[in-house]
This record gives C-alpha cells, sequence and structure tokens, in this order.
C-alpha cells in the first residue's frame, strides 16, 4: 500500500451511511472482537507450550475450561493483546492523520507499534511525550508479557519493514496475525484492500510469507464476520484472495486442512494439537479456524482452541477474535469478562474505534475539531 495508493477507506468515516441500528451492531461486534480475543490469549497463556499430555496431567483429562493465573493473576493477557490494542490506536490515528493530507495507514500503524516497543523499556508512561496520546499512557500495557524476539528486533528501531524489505524475512510465527484483527474491522473497505493492508503491517516484525500472509487472511476474515457473514464463506474468500499471492501455498494447505478436519466428526482436541503442531502462523490460524467451525458458543470454542500442544495463547486469541466478531460481545461468557485484564482499556479504545469509523467526521476534518479527541488521537 503505497502512499499514492488513493485507498480511501470508503464507509468507514461519517455518519450519513450508518443507521443507529448498525452503528449499534457494528461497535457490539468491534468490542466483541477485541475482548474475544483478549479472552482466548488469557485463556491460554497459562499452558502455551505444554504438550497436550503434561497440560491434561497439570489440568485434568478437559485442559483448561475456566481462567487460570497466568503472569500472577487470573484473567492476564500477553504482548498479543498489548499490540492488538496497538494497532487499533495507529489505525484512529490514520484517519485523524488523514485531514493533514497524510495518507499512509501502514506509517501510522508502525508508529503505534514503536509505542508498544517504548512500553517493553520503560518503567512507565512519560508525561512529557504528549504525541503518545492516552493509550500509551496506560500504566498496565508497561508490563513485558514475553514478547518473542520477532517483534523486539522488528520494532527496535525506526525502519520501516515492507514487503520489498521485510524485517526478519526467516519468521514465521503468529506473533503478527494475534494482532491483526483490527484490520478486519474496517469494514468498509473492499476484502483485497484489507489483506494488504494487514499484510504489509505484518512484515513489518515478521517477514516470512506465511506469517504475513496469514495475518492477512485473517485479518479478512474478521472483516467477513463483522460484516454479518459465515465463517464458511469467509475462508472461502480468503482462499480466493490468496490464490494470487506467491507464498500462499502453506497458508491455503493449512486452511484447507482445518475444513477438512471439520468433516471428520465431532470436535477433538487431537484435531486442534494436530492443526496446531508446527507452532507457526498458519498453523495456529488453521486451529482457530477449526475451533470457530465446530463450536457453536464462545465458550466451547475458546476451550477448544487452548488445549492442546500447539501455541495455546495465539490460538486462543485468533479463534476468540473470529467468534468475538461472530456473535458480539453479549455471546462472550461474562464471567470471563469481568476478570480480563485491561478490560475497562479494551471496552474504551473499542467504543473509540466505532465512533471514529461511524462519525469520524463529526469529530475532526475541514471546519471540526474536538479538541478533546485530537489530545487522544493526536495527528503528530
Amino acid at each position: 500500500m503505497s502512499a499514492g495508493s488513493g485507498i480511501s477507506g470508503p464507509g468507514t468515516s461519517g455518519s450519513g451511511i450508518w443507521g443507529r441500528v448498525e452503528q449499534q451492531d457494528f461497535r457490539s461486534r468491534v468490542r466483541g472482537t477485541l475482548l474475544g480475543g483478549a479472552l482466548g490469549d488469557a485463556l491460554g497463556a497459562p499452558v502455551a507450550g505444554l504438550a497436550l499430555d503434561a497440560l491434561r496431567t497439570a489440568h485434568g483429562m478437559d485442559g483448561v475450561v475456566d481462567l487460570v493465573p497466568a503472569y500472577g493473576r487470573r484473567g492476564a493477557v500477553t504482548c498479543a493483546t498489548q499490540l492488538t490494542l496497538f494497532t487499533v490506536d495507529g489505525l484512529i490515528r490514520a484517519q485523524v492523520r488523514r485531514d493533514t493530507g497524510a495518507w499512509h495507514p501502514p506509517s501510522d500503524v508502525h508508529r503505534a507499534y514503536l509505542r508498544w516497543a517504548v512500553t517493553q523499556n520503560e518503567w512507565g508512561p512519560d508525561e512529557r511525550r504528549k504525541d503518545d496520546g492516552w493509550l500509551a499512557r496506560e500504566e498496565w500495557l508497561y508490563a513485558r508479557r514475553d514478547p518473542e524476539r520477532a517483534l523486539l528486533s522488528g520494532f527496535g528501531d525506526e525502519r520501516l519493514g515492507t514487503l520489498q524489505e521485510p524485517k526478519n524475512p526467516a519468521e514465521r510465527g503468529a506473533a503478527a496475525a494475534t494482532r491483526s484483527a483490527p484490520f478486519g474491522l474496517l469494514v468498509g473497505w473492499e476484502p483485497q484492500l484489507v489483506l494488504q493492508l494487514a499484510v504489509e503491517c505484518a512484515a513489518q516484525s515478521h517477514g516470512h510469507p506465511t506469517a504475513y500472509l496469514s495475518a492477512g487472511a485473517f485479518a479478512v476474515l474478521v472483516h467477513a464476520l463483522a460484516r454479518g457473514e459465515s465463517l464458511d464463506a469467509a475462508v472461502q474468500r480468503v482462499l480466493g484472495l490468496l490464490a494470487t499471492r506467491p507464498g500462499h501455498q502453506p497458508v491455503t494447505d493449512a486452511l484447507q486442512h482445518a475444513l477438512g478436519a471439520v468433516r471428520q466428526g465431532l470436535p477433538s482436541a487431537g484435531r486442534v494439537d494436530e492443526l496446531a503442531a508446527e507452532r507457526t502462523a498458519e498453523a495456529a490460524l488453521a486451529a482457530a479456524v477449526y475451533s470457530a467451525l465446530v463450536c457453536e458458543d464462545v465458550r466451547g470454542g475458546l476451550r477448544l482452541a487452548v488445549n492442546h500442544g500447539g501455541d495455546s495463547a495465539a490460538v486462543g486469541a485468533l479463534a476468540g477474535a473470529l467468534l468475538g466478531a461472530m456473535h458480539g460481545e453479549t455471546a462472550l461468557p461474562p464471567s470471563w469478562v469481568a476478570e480480563l485484564e485491561g478490560r475497562p482499556t479494551l471496552l474504551e479504545i473499542a467504543d473509540d474505534f466505532a465512533m471514529e469509523m461511524t462519525q469520524g467526521a463529526a469529530l475532526h476534518g475541514p471546519g471540526v475539531a474536538s479538541q478533546g479527541w485530537l489530545v487522544r488521537y493526536p495527528r503528530g
């Protein structure tokens, strides 16, 4: 997505195209996506890295069925949720900066990720950095939650990784995909543009094609679900979009493997374990898609998504975002939501995103300037 690409995000800003019911449904799906992803992250974090046998030894044959402590508390999230919040922050600020004539969302998202990198290297927010916005002043985000090397090196300097010159070109992990749900919430964009933006932003830290294409595929799945489409139809759309992309075959094969597993009978932890075994981005995506396809309820889908020997936190985060986008926030288990770390922040930024995308023209633009909004999301 070059600076001169002409991508304007049709339908993502301005209240005129949104009716009240549509706005309320959109906000529920935004909240559901962000909270659902965080719940899956929190449910899987305590058992990420455990083989299935070890997980069952520690938690019983059914595995993890409720939130258990990680990082010293129940409901704690990993860096995947932290980065997802900064993705949202970057997308809102891209819309705000558009008033200045600057329109290059990958750069705005990259600046947001650099703000996240600061939280991993400092004790707390620096009130002197006025252009950081409100999210970077949330003290709980300064907890370091096992970020993988590719994230720290990808955002360790200000160079923007691109598809032509990606950061960490051998990195195939899922950490770029797990932060990419917000791209799918750009419901006024065409799916191919959502894919392109997610892919470009993923390459800023994860430069292997299977990693950044998995991130793009995931964003398109969320996009379809947020628009009320079925997950089956969404997967077929993704397969069609991937077909023209170099290096797509491992991602395509993984998604087709997930679809095949659905037809093999009742849901089983063994099938998720098989799908997630390689611990790559495409393996995590396949396991998440399977979990969301075979379970009608969010609680069951999340439990299935984390009880295996793969990257439980990543699969849980991906599946949770899919289920949240599909069903909305009221379908999420309330007892889990109540204990979720950072819940007030997640809700606040979800509502800000929904407001920006539905009523942005009333907040900023030619002749309009809400100073409170510009303090929250500076143009600098």
